[in-house]
């Protein structure tokens, strides 16, 4: 049986990971408005991907028994002044994400809901991904600098990026 502040704890969880999902759509809007293609596609498909790890979550809760329960999701912001400032962003984002769901993991071990745990180790081995994919992007970003020639590149390279 889950408790009901493992099902409180997995509802905040389920919002945070619908905001990632507002978030990249908002970066996507961006790259959009920018006429970075490949960026933009990029973020589509990490939106998607943050669309799934919520209904992960909702799907444990109502398979355990729990109530799920739909928060308001806050605004992303809209507007950033490089593409690096939104690749920082988002990596600080999945770090935040990172240390959230490492909290989760703790209540989980205290409270011996090992279904749970089980669960988390699964996000616990995602966000190493998506932390690893976030800072190769952002260290290539760095890299580039003003450099529009590599930007172009980059762009080329993330709009190959297909949903997994």
């Amino acid at each position: 049986m889950i408790t009901d502040r493992m099902v409180e704890e997995l509802n905040k969880q389920l919002n945070s990971e619908l905001y990632s999902y507002y978030l990249y759509l908002a970066m996507a809007a961006y790259f959009d408005s920018i006429n970075l293609k490949g960026f933009a596609n990029w973020m589509k498909v990490q939106a998607k991907e943050e669309e799934r790890h919520a209904l992960k979550i909702y799907e444990h809760i109502v398979e355990r028994g729990g109530r799920v329960k739909l928060y308001q999701i806050n605004q992303p912001p809209v507007e950033w002044k490089t593409p690096l400032e939104a690749f920082e962003a988002a990596y600080s984002h999945e770090v935040e994400v990172t240390g959230k769901i490492n909290q989760i993991v703790d209540l989980a071990q205290r409270e011996k809901d090992y279904a749970t745990e089980n669960l988390l180790q699964w996000f616990v081995s995602e966000q190493v991904e998506e932390e690893t994919s976030f800072s190769s992007i952002l260290h290539k970003l760095r890299l580039i600098g003003e450099n529009i020639v590599g930007l172009l590149i980059t762009d080329k390279e993330l709009g190959e990026r297909k949903p997994s």
